[in-house]
């Protein structure tokens, strides 16, 4: 553990997007090394390709995503995928570090959620990658 802390307005947006279902997607960062507080947020307007210009370049993230995907019957289903952006080339070592040890502190949080995916690389954020993760 890392120490951080989890603010509550990130479980209050967890439960909007998982129970009232008027968010698409949430976006957490660490703030002053101390605390996981809400970053970002996308409404039912926003599409996943919103979530993913809404990652910055150089620094990591966690997020809620309520992933819409077809199930290969054809059936559309949403499912909340956890999200942990860690770009590898433009983050400090220190960043990923504080990241990696506080993921568990807001996992701890949001329960339910089933579906994880870590990016480490905007390839690995590509539709069919994790379309592929939520029909597993």
């Amino acid at each position: 553990m890392s120490g951080v802390t989890v603010a509550d307005a990130c479980v209050d947006k967890f439960n909007e997007i998982k129970m009232k279902k008027t968010l698409t997607y949430v976006v957490f960062k660490i703030e002053n090394r101390k605390q996981i507080v809400v970053d970002c947020e996308g409404d039912k307007e926003k599409t996943y390709a919103d979530f993913v210009a809404a990652l910055p370049e150089g620094e990591p993230r966690y997020a809620l995503v309520d992933v819409e995907y077809e199930t290969d019957e054809g059936v559309k289903q949403n499912k909340l995928c956890f999200f942990f952006w860690s770009p590898d080339d433009k983050t400090t070592v220190k960043d990923r570090m504080i990241y990696a040890s506080s993921k568990d502190a807001i996992k701890k949080k949001l329960v339910g959620v089933m579906k994880e995916v870590q990016a480490n690389d905007p390839s690995e954020l590509d539709f069919e990658e994790v379309k592929a993760v939520m029909k597993k």
